[in-house]
């Protein structure tokens, strides 16, 4: 919940910190500026002029929810959160560990992570407010925010023991500000070939390649490698009905005419196997 995290927020304008009202129906900065809770538990914090873009729509959200559900990506699961308790670990004892989740959508990960550490709390932050009504629902320790992660997080300075970012977009600068002097960010970047068994015949846009250069080029100044990088792979057999919603949750397809899309999903058979496939890597701030 909301109330667990408020110590950790911050006013998106000012940076001040944000303190609950009302029983926590706002939340209120020290300068002034106030942000209404949704009656979903989620809140809003944005500047003046609010957020420049929407995120993922209700349709993207629930074929998100149905996919991951099924357990087709339980080792990616298992692996981000193995690499947050190795990070959390290297916090002071007597130590309540602080989480964020980039782009933490569903909240399937963030749960997960918070299910295996005894006592930590989560933000979980992403820019749908389709996402956010999940997320504020995934478990009872996460706190949700609907903001942009590619502008001033509206979290305090120094506050965060690990950051975990699961196919999602990364603010280097943010980050390195948000972190404790302990803290790391966990990246799950998806690699080439990635589903590739299921993309080809669809048409859909692979992974573009060069994707962890980039981001290490990105991070520099702010960023640094902390740990050797894990290489992740493993099949998964996928229904109709998962084929269906691992197509829907991702934006790779929008080239794509949903008519053509429904033909070319029709000929597929009624299960294939495909591989996925990611890197996951550690990174702390420089100091």
């Amino acid at each position: 919940m909301l109330a667990d995290v408020i110590d950790l927020l911050a006013d998106p304008v000012d940076g001040t910190p944000l303190a609950g009202a009302d029983d926590c129906a706002r939340l209120v900065a020290e300068s002034g500026h106030s942000y209404d809770v949704a009656k979903q538990g989620y809140v809003t914090l944005a500047p003046g002029a609010g957020l420049k873009h929407k995120g993922d729509d209700a349709a993207m959200v629930e074929a998100r929810e149905t996919y991951l559900s099924r357990g087709h990506f339980a080792p990616f699961v298992e692996a981000v959160t193995g690499a947050v308790q190795d990070v959390v670990d290297l916090a002071p004892e007597e130590h309540s560990p602080a989480l964020l989740e980039v782009g933490a959508g569903t909240g399937y990960y963030l749960a997960h992570t918070l299910d295996s550490l005894d006592g930590a709390r989560g933000v979980g932050l992403d820019i749908s407010t389709h996402a956010a009504k999940h997320l504020a629902k995934a478990h009872p320790r996460i706190g949700a925010v609907v903001a942009d992660a590619w502008e001033r997080l509206p979290l305090r300075d120094g506050v965060i023991d690990a950051i975990s970012v699961v196919f999602a977009p990364r603010n280097p600068a943010e980050f390195q500000r948000v972190l404790a002097p302990h803290g790391q960010v966990v990246v799950l970047t998806p690699a080439a070939g990635h589903l590739d068994e299921l993309r080809a015949p669809l048409g859909i846009l692979g992974v573009e390649e060069g994707k962890v250069e980039r981001m290490y080029e990105q991070a520099k100044g702010y960023l640094e490698q902390a740990a050797d990088p894990v290489d992740i792979s493993f099949p998964i057999v996928l229904d109709k009905a998962s084929i269906i919603a691992q197509v829907g949750m991702s934006p790779s397809a929008r080239h794509i005419s949903a008519e053509q899309l429904a033909e070319r999903m029709a000929s597929l058979p009624e299960s294939i196997t495909v591989t996925a496939r990611a890197r996951l890597d550690r990174l702390r701030p420089v100091r």
